[in-house]
């Protein structure tokens, strides 16, 4: 089974990387998205209390510990005025991609199919080639500001298919999606009996007003889907591998069950510090989207005076952005991290249809993302 599965993308960036800077070079890093500011302090001290008691130092229990299910209910119901019963409707999870991970060894026997976005988080595909399934990519398209038209896929596909993937706001593309999206997807899962997993990592890192939805939102959503949310990007929390499940229960229970034959849940102590993440921070959020809007701006502004016509992005610390011609995706990151040291990455990565594009992240201080800008220009590297 593992032939089939390739080394994971952004574990091969970073070996890269390591080469080069072991050769001395000064990389400017706009590859893996990692938020580059500390966890708040807050969080922290409330885990340096939380790690003292004796009482977090055993095992906690496998859904997580009621305390902290209740704070994401009451975080879901405060961001989304989504009411969601603690017991039955929220799971923790060790950071979102694992329970990504697990939810196709749920649900997903081998033959069986997954519908999932291409260009999309590599994870989708390779946990259904791990669970046994074959992933079935559905397109996203710059025609269809990079929305799935689902209508398009493949009837057979559909008939064959477990569950569907959605994944807004979006990576690597950075698009997002509006209640008539979500409307349509909660059907569409209705009515081909498709589990419908939503995965909200970074429905808190937008800018110029927009406020992403939950699929939680969308009336009968909770019948059909399963939302995957983090702590990582919103309270800068990517080390302490935090996440959780909400949704529909029967999807919830099939996950517990691979779950808590896999891990032995999170550390006590870092679930006590998520309750205090999600207990307030709004004003922290705003100021760090702040930050991100200005290197947005800045990484936006300079691509497009050597020759991309980008519009702002609205969400994310991604940009999606088009290569030159003459270039494939991964050429193009090859010439551009041999000409001017900046690593970007291709996105032929994420899929088939990411190719003729790469990603870069506004995970890196402004000044850099110029000094990225500059040594392009210095090297004549343009979109034109």
């Amino acid at each position: 089974m593992l032939i089939n599965v390739p080394p994971y993308l952004f574990a091969e960036i970073d070996k890269k990387k390591a080469e080069l800077m072991r050769n001395g070079a000064d990389i400017v890093d706009l590859g893996i998205g990692d938020p580059d500011t500390p966890t708040p302090k807050r969080i922290i001290n409330k885990f340096h209390k939380a790690v003292d008691d004796p009482k977090n130092h055993n095992y906690p229990p496998y859904e997580g510990i009621a305390p902290f299910r209740a704070a994401v209910a009451q975080w879901y119901k405060k961001r989304f005025n989504v009411d969601l019963d603690p017991e039955r409707e929220v799971l923790s999870l060790i950071g979102s991609k694992e329970g990504i991970a697990h939810i196709f060894p749920a649900f997903v026997d081998p033959g069986d199919l997954t519908l999932v976005p291409d260009p999309g988080y590599p994870v989708y595909k390779m946990g259904t080639l791990i669970a046994g399934g074959t992933p079935h990519p559905v397109p996203l398209l710059k025609d269809n500001d990079f929305l799935p038209d689902l209508d398009s896929i493949d009837k057979g596909a559909v008939k064959k298919a477990k569950l569907l993937f959605i994944n807004y706001p979006n990576n690597p593309t950075a698009a997002v999606a509006g209640r008539d999206f979500l409307e349509k997807a909660v059907s569409f899962c209705r009515k081909n009996d498709l589990l419908l997993c939503s995965d909200l990592a970074y429905s808190e890192v937008c800018f110029d007003g927009y406020k992403p939805m939950s699929i939680m939102e969308i009336p009968g959503a909770k019948d059909v889907a399963i939302e995957f949310h983090s702590l990582s990007k919103t309270y800068n929390m990517t080390g302490w591998r935090i996440g959780m499940a909400v949704g529909s229960n029967e999807a919830i229970q099939a996950l517990s069950v691979i779950k808590t034959n896999i891990d032995s849940g999170i550390f006590k102590a870092i679930q006590i510090a998520g309750i205090e993440a999600l207990s307030g921070g709004e004003k922290e959020i705003d100021r760090m989207n702040k930050l991100y809007m200005e290197r947005r701006d800045a990484l936006i502004d300079g691509l497009n005076d050597l020759g991309w016509e980008l519009e702002y992005t609205k969400a994310t610390f991604y940009v999606w952005a088009p290569v030159p011609k003459g270039y494939t995706s991964a050429s193009f990151v090859s010439h551009l991290l041999e000409k001017t040291g900046v690593l970007v990455v291709p996105g032929s990565g994420y899929g088939k249809y990411g190719e003729g594009y790469f990603r870069a992240s506004i995970t890196i201080d402004r000044s850099r993302i110029i000094e990225a800008i500059s040594r392009m220009k210095k090297q004549g590297i343009s979109y034109k």
